[in-house]
C-alpha cells in the first residue's frame, strides 16, 4: 500500500498530539500528587493562613514547604505601580509600567488578536514584576451608560466579551500568569455595589451576563476568577452557592481559585461553605479577616469541615504550580518596544471615525499652514485618575505632543486649554458647586481658533470624571464643554472635534452641528501618535463602537423602565435579554449612534452573502461567505459583522443578535470573501423551564454589515 506524503503528515500530527495529551496527562497527574503531598504535611493553621489576605495585594504561603506567597496585581490598564499599606505608593523606581488601552477601547477594535496581544504583553510586564495573578481581563456588560466604570469593561454584548475574553486570559496566562476573570456576575452599576441586590430572570443571567464568564473559564481556561461586591438575589455574590458551586465550578469544572473582591467578603461559614477560597482586603488587622482566625475557629467548631478547606488550598496549590512553581518559566519583559507596537495597534484600531461630512480628515497637510489644538484632553495624560487602578506609566503621548510629533515640522500648531478639566466632585452634603464656563479660557480659545486655518478640539471625560466607586449623575459633557464646542465652532467652521471618554456621552447637539467628529479613548502610552495617525490618514479608522450611545438616557432600557439604580437596595432587571441594541432595535428606538456603528475614509461594498447549506443540523455548523469590496480611494480595515434573526418564534427574542464577525484588511479595489462560522447549537436559548439551552427549529434569517443598524446582505437557513 502506498502512502502518500498527506497521510504522513496526518498520521504525524496525530501521533505528536497523542504524545502531548500523554505528556500532559501524566504532568497532571505528577502535580496532583505533589499537591496531595503537601496538602498532609500542612498544620491547619497554616491551611487558614493561605486563605486569607497578609497583605493588600498578597497572601501568605508556607516557607517551611517552599510554597511562595501569591502575589496579585490590578488590573486592566497594565501592572499598576507597588503600594504600601494604606494604598500609598511605595516610591519605587522600578514599577513604572506600560499603560495599555483601556476596555472599551480593545473592544472598539472588535480585533481578537489584539486582545490576545495585549494579555500576553501584559502578562509579560506582570511576571517581569514578579505578580501571580494579574486581576484582569474586566468584562462586565454595559447596561447602563452612566456605569463608572464601563471605561474599563468592553461591551454590552456577550459575544463580543467573550471573543475578546478568551484571548486576553490566553494572552495573560501564556506568561504562567494566572488571569483574575471579574466581576462574577452582574456587577453592572456602581451605585450601592456593595449592598444592591440584583434581581434578574434565569434566561436573561444566562444569555447577556454569564457567557462571557463561561467563555472565559471553559475556553480561556482562567485560572482565578473574582467575586462582585453585589448581591444577587439577596446573597452576595461572594457567598452564592449557585454562583459560586452549582454553575462555576459544578457546571463549568472550574479548577482554580475564587478570590473576593477586595472587601467584598460578608461571612465566614456561608462563605467558606459556598465556594470563595481566598478573601482579599484592603488593609490590616490580617488576622481579623473573615477567612483568618475566625474560619479556624469555625473548623474546630465543626461549622466548616477540614475536606472544605483541603479544597481550598489545593486550588491554591494548583495556581501555584502553574504560576511561581511552574516549569520553564518566562523571565518577563518590562517596556519593550514590542508592548509599546501592541499599544500603538490597538490604539490605532479603537478609534472610531462618527463624522466626516466635509472629508476633512485625512488632514490634507500640503494646504494646511497652522491649526489651533484646544481643549483640555488634548494635554491630559490618562495612565493616573480617578479611584481604582492606574498605571505609574514609563511615557505616555498626549494628543498634542502625538500632533506635534507628526505634524509641527511643517504646520505651525497653536495650543489652548478651553476649560479646566478639573473634577470636583460633589460635597458631603451632596450638593455640587454650580460652575460657570471659564470666559476668558473660551475668549483665548476662540481667538486662536479665529488665527489658524483649522481647529482640532479635544473635549470628553477623563479618568477623574469617570471612575470606579461612582455612576456618573447623566450623560452630559463635563466641564462645560458644549459652550467650548458652540463657540469655536462660530469662529472657525473648520473644526474637528474629537470626543475623549471610555463610556457614552450625549454628543448629539455636536453630531447635529459639527461636521466632523471622531471618538477616542484612555488610549495608552502611544494615544497621542495613534491618534494623530488616524487623523492624518496613515492609518484608516477601523474602530466600531462596542456599545449604543442613546439619543437620550430615557431611551436606554434600565432607564426607559425605571431599573437603576433601583429602590430599597434592590434594583429589577427588567429589560431581561433586551440589553444595549437588542432593546433599540426590538422596540425600534433611533440611538444617537448604534452598536457597532464607524466610518472609514473608504467605501466597502457587500454582496452575495451566501450559506454552505439551506438545511442544519443541531450539531453543524452554518458556514456564511460574501463578498466585500474597497470601492474607496484608501486601503482599510473593515469589521464584517454578521446577525441572527429568528421571526415568528414561540418565545420573546431580540430582532437581532450578533453571532460572529471577522476583521479584515483589503486594499483599494481589492475584493475579499470573508467567511464566517456559527456553531447551530449557539443559536438556542435557555429554557427556564426545562433549564436547558434549546435550538428552536424554524427559518432564521443572516443579517451581514457595517453595524446593528447598517445591514448591507441578507440570507434564509432552516433549522431541522
Amino acid at each position: 500500500m502506498k502512502i502518500k506524503f498527506s497521510q504522513y503528515s496526518l498520521l504525524g500530527t496525530l501521533i505528536f498530539a497523542a504524545f502531548n495529551i500523554n505528556a500532559q496527562t501524566k504532568s497532571n497527574q505528577a502535580t496532583k500528587a505533589k499537591i496531595a503531598s503537601i496538602v498532609k504535611k500542612l498544620t491547619l493553621e497554616e491551611k487558614i493562613d493561605m486563605l486569607h489576605a497578609n497583605g493588600i495585594f498578597t497572601s501568605a504561603g508556607v516557607p517551611r514547604l517552599g510554597i511562595p506567597e501569591m502575589v496579585t496585581d490590578d488590573g486592566p490598564l497594565g501592572v499598576r505601580e507597588d503600594v504600601k499599606e494604606g494604598w500609598g505608593s511605595a516610591n519605587l523606581t522600578t514599577d513604572s509600567a506600560t499603560f495599555f488601552p483601556n476596555g472599551s477601547a480593545l473592544a472598539a477594535t472588535w480585533n481578537p488578536a489584539l486582545a490576545y496581544r495585549y494579555g500576553h504583553d501584559m502578562g509579560e510586564e506582570a511576571r517581569a514584576r514578579h505578580k501571580t495573578i494579574m486581576l484582569a481581563p474586566a468584562f462586565n456588560i454595559a447596561r447602563t451608560p452612566l456605569c463608572g466604570r464601563t471605561y474599563e469593561y468592553y461591551s454590552e454584548d456577550p459575544f463580543l466579551n467573550a471573543r475578546l475574553a478568551v484571548q486576553s486570559v490566553k494572552g495573560i496566562q501564556s506568561q504562567h500568569v494566572a488571569a483574575c476573570v471579574k466581576h462574577y456576575a452582574v456587577n453592572n452599576q456602581e451605585v450601592e455595589r456593595n449592598r444592591v441586590s440584583v434581581e434578574i430572570d434565569e434566561r436573561a443571567l444566562r444569555e447577556i451576563y454569564l457567557p462571557a464568564f463561561k467563555a472565559a473559564i471553559t475556553e480561556g481556561n482562567a485560572w482565578t476568577i473574582m467575586s462582585a461586591y453585589n448581591k444577587l438575589r439577596g446573597v452576595y455574590c461572594s457567598e452564592n452557592d449557585y454562583l459560586l458551586n452549582q454553575v462555576l465550578k459544578g457546571e463549568w469544572k472550574f479548577k482554580g481559585i475564587v478570590i473576593s473582591d477586595w472587601g467584598g467578603t460578608h461571612s465566614t461559614v456561608n462563605a467558606a461553605n459556598h465556594g470563595l477560597d481566598l478573601e482579599m482586603g484592603s488593609g490590616p488587622i490580617y488576622n481579623s479577616y473573615y477567612f483568618a482566625k475566625k474560619l479556624l475557629d469555625s473548623v474546630k467548631a465543626g461549622k466548616v469541615s477540614v475536606k472544605v478547606i483541603d479544597e481550598k488550598v489545593r486550588r491554591i496549590l494548583w495556581v501555584i504550580y502553574r504560576t511561581s512553581m511552574s516549569e520553564n518559566q518566562p523571565t518577563g519583559k518590562l517596556n519593550t518596544p514590542e508592548h509599546s507596537k501592541t499599544v500603538y495597534d490597538i490604539a490605532s484600531e479603537s478609534i472610531v471615525l462618527l463624522k466626516n461630512d466635509k472629508h476633512l480628515l485625512p488632514l490634507n497637510t500640503s494646504a494646511i499652514k497652522s491649526i489651533a489644538v484646544i481643549g483640555d484632553n488634548a494635554t491630559r495624560t490618562f495612565h493616573l485618575g480617578g479611584f481604582g487602578a492606574g498605571v505609574k506609566a514609563r511615557y505616555e503621548v498626549t494628543a498634542l505632543a502625538g500632533l506635534q510629533n507628526r505634524l509641527g515640522k511643517t504646520i505651525e500648531i497653536k495650543y489652548a486649554q478651553g476649560y479646566s478639566g478639573v473634577y470636583k466632585p460633589a460635597r458631603r452634603n451632596g450638593n455640587e458647586e454650580v460652575s460657570k464656563p471659564d470666559t476668558a479660557m473660551i475668549q483665548q480659545a476662540v481667538a486662536t481658533a479665529k488665527s489658524t486655518d483649522m481647529a482640532i478640539l479635544f473635549i470628553g471625560g477623563n479618568r477623574d470624571y469617570e471612575s470606579e466607586g461612582r455612576d456618573r449623575k447623566d450623560l452630559g459633557l463635563p466641564f462645560h464643554e458644549q459652550e467650548l464646542v458652540d463657540a469655536v465652532t462660530t469662529a472657525n467652521p473648520n473644526t474637528i472635534v474629537v470626543v475623549v471618554g471610555g463610556a457614552p456621552y450625549d454628543i448629539s447637539k455636536i453630531k447635529n452641528n459639527n461636521h466632523t467628529v471622531v471618538w477616542s479613548w484612555y488610549n495608552g502610552s502611544e494615544n497621542g501618535n495613534a491618534l494623530a495617525d488616524v487623523l492624518t490618514g496613515k492609518v484608516n479608522p477601523s474602530g466600531k463602537l462596542p456599545f449604543t450611545f442613546p439619543a437620550e438616557l430615557k431611551d436606554s432600557p434600565a432607564h426607559a423602565l425605571n431599573a437603576y439604580p433601583g429602590e430599597n437596595l434592590k434594583v429589577d432587571y427588567k429589560e431581561g435579554i433586551l440589553v444595549g441594541y437588542r432593546w433599540f432595535d426590538t422596540k425600534k428606538i433611533e440611538p444617537l449612534y448604534c452598536f457597532g456603528y464607524g466610518l472609514s475614509y473608504t467605501d466597502y461594498k457587500y454582496s452575495g452573502l451566501h450559506t454552505n447549506k439551506n438545511s442544519y443540523k443541531l450539531t453543524e455548523n452554518i458556514t456564511a461567505t460574501l463578498k466585500i469590496k474597497n470601492t474607496g480611494k484608501y486601503s482599510g480595515k473593515e469589521t464584517v459583522q454578521l446577525y441572527i434573526s429568528k421571526a415568528g418564534s414561540k418565545i420573546e427574542r431580540a430582532e437581532k443578535e450578533l453571532k460572529a464577525f471577522k476583521k479584515v484588511k483589503i486594499e483599494v479595489g481589492e475584493t475579499t470573501d470573508v467567511a464566517l462560522s456559527i456553531p447551530v447549537k449557539d443559536l438556542a436559548y435557555y429554557d427556564v423551564k426545562t433549564r436547558t439551552w434549546v435550538v428552536e427549529p424554524g427559518k432564521y434569517k443572516l443579517l451581514a454589515g457595517t453595524s446593528s443598524r447598517d445591514i448591507k446582505e441578507t440570507a434564509t437557513l432552516t433549522i431541522n
